[in-house]
């Protein structure tokens, strides 16, 4: 029956591997392993190993050689690239620069903030750097801005302090999050970077050193208007968005308020 084979290789029922992955593009592409193993500067038993997944997670110099190889032989899309990247663990390209991320910000995704009106939202990156936000978001955190960083903001600026009313468990809860969220990463480049900077702030040091871990996507925090005087909740959400020439780098956060 026609496809049999491709059905004794790739069962319905096998969950995507890298190997298995390779063997289709490589097959697609009626390379042998010998010619891919050549090009790529590794042995064809490698190549072998790799597909029967006897190696889960190539190095990323590996996965670039494979990749430059059967991209020459016929274009990979985009999909096929980053899905290829993912299945071996690795990050697909280099860290993006802020401005690169700011740049993926649409015009419709600016008028989506604007939509949400009194709740405050905005997108903001990996690193928590301010892609964007609306007037809500701006007036409730009054001292970040667009470009800005949310934890440069928190351990540097006395505004943070002014309209948390538990700054230290919002403080905490965030670099909680921040730790989980450089473990999700597998990137050791930016967050080296990051947590230098932030070395500078002696409250930051002695959070990070409490080495509390965080996955919630989901905040409250007890705020205070500063116009009015008053406090409220503001229960905050967090989404990623899988989109853009950045996938897994750009996040969006909304926020709405209740009595306290």
């Amino acid at each position: 029956m026609a496809g049999s084979a491709d059905a004794d290789a790739f069962p319905w029922s096998t969950p995507p591997t890298f190997g298995g992955f390779l063997r289709r593009l490589r097959d697609d592409r009626r390379i042998s392993r010998e010619r891919l193993a050549v090009a790529a500067g590794v042995s064809s038993s490698y190549i072998n190993h790799l597909e029967v997944g006897d190696r889960d997670h190539p190095t990323r110099a590996v996965v670039d050689a494979l990749v430059a190889h059967l991209d020459r032989v016929s274009p990979l899309s985009g999909v096929e690239r980053r899905h290829l990247f993912d299945l071996a663990g690795l990050h697909l390209g280099a860290v993006p620069a802020v401005a690169q991320l700011r740049a993926e910000i649409t015009p419709d995704m600016r008028r989506s903030l604007a939509m949400h009106g009194a709740d405050p939202a905005g997108y903001f990156d990996s690193r928590w750097n301010i892609l964007a936000l609306n007037d809500s978001a701006v007036a409730a955190m009054p001292g970040l801005s667009e470009g800005g960083s949310v934890l440069h903001w928190l351990f540097g600026n006395q505004m943070s302090g002014r309209v948390l009313l538990d700054w230290e468990h919002a403080a905490m809860q965030t670099v909680a999050a921040l730790r989980g969220r450089i473990g999700q990463s597998g990137s050791s480049e930016w967050p080296a970077q990051m947590l230098d900077e932030l070395g500078r702030y002696p409250e930051f040091r002695r959070m990070w050193s409490a080495g509390e871990v965080a996955y919630a996507a989901d905040h409250q925090f007890r705020m205070r208007d500063l116009l009015t005087g008053n406090s409220f909740l503001l229960n905050i959400q967090v989404f990623d968005l899988d989109a853009g020439n950045y996938p897994g780098w750009i996040r969006f956060f909304l926020g709405t308020r209740s009595a306290d």
